[in-house]
């Protein structure tokens, strides 16, 4: 209890404070988003959170619009939806900036599962500890190995996240994913 009341004033303090610093940051990339592709600059998506219950994830759009006309699906090396300027942006996990304000919010927080649609869980997922907890914007599974893991490893490091949160962990965790971003791995 005392734990996620921590993490819970860490997420709002840090996150509030990125957003002031990152400021300049976030208005050069809306102009950016806008002079490369027609459409808006923030893009949402409907996810499910903490309690099963849905919220929409914000992230700076890197697609072309309308790129999920046929229902969301992944993307994959050399997309032809993603924009000039979203295959930079996803490079550097700029596009999760706005997640920041998901976790003002309270819908996430800084580091746990990452949250996806409802329909890519199954029902024994749907079911599991992980939905008494917040998604967060990077977590275990980004910091060892992200995209390429298997569904199964992604929600085993999920779980195991689950079983040990930490302050001590989320800190491991956030600074494993600030090196990743600087050695431009990126973090999706």
């Amino acid at each position: 209890m005392y734990i996620l009341f921590g993490k819970r004033c860490i997420d709002f303090l840090v996150s509030l404070l990125a957003i002031i610093i990152l400021i300049p940051l976030f208005l050069i990339m809306s102009i950016i988003i806008k002079l490369d592709s027609r459409g808006p600059v923030i893009y949402k998506q409907k996810r499910i959170g903490k309690g099963k219950r849905d919220f929409f994830v914000y992230k700076f759009r890197t697609m072309i619009v309308d790129a999920d006309k046929q229902g969301p699906t992944r993307t994959i090396e050399g997309d032809k939806r993603i924009t000039r300027v979203g295959k930079y942006i996803r490079k550097l996990s700029l596009d999760e900036l706005p997640q920041l304000l998901n976790v003002i919010k309270g819908d996430m927080s800084l580091v746990g599962y990452r949250p996806g649609l409802k329909e890519n869980y199954t029902q024994e997922e749907l079911n599991s500890k992980l939905f008494y907890y917040k998604p967060g914007i990077t977590g275990l599974a980004q910091v060892n190995g992200r995209s390429s893991l298997s569904r199964v490893d992604k929600r085993r490091l999920e779980y195991k996240y689950c079983d040990c949160i930490s302050l001590k962990a989320d800190l491991k965790i956030i600074f494993k994913t600030v090196c990743m971003v600087i050695k431009r791995e990126g973090v999706n």
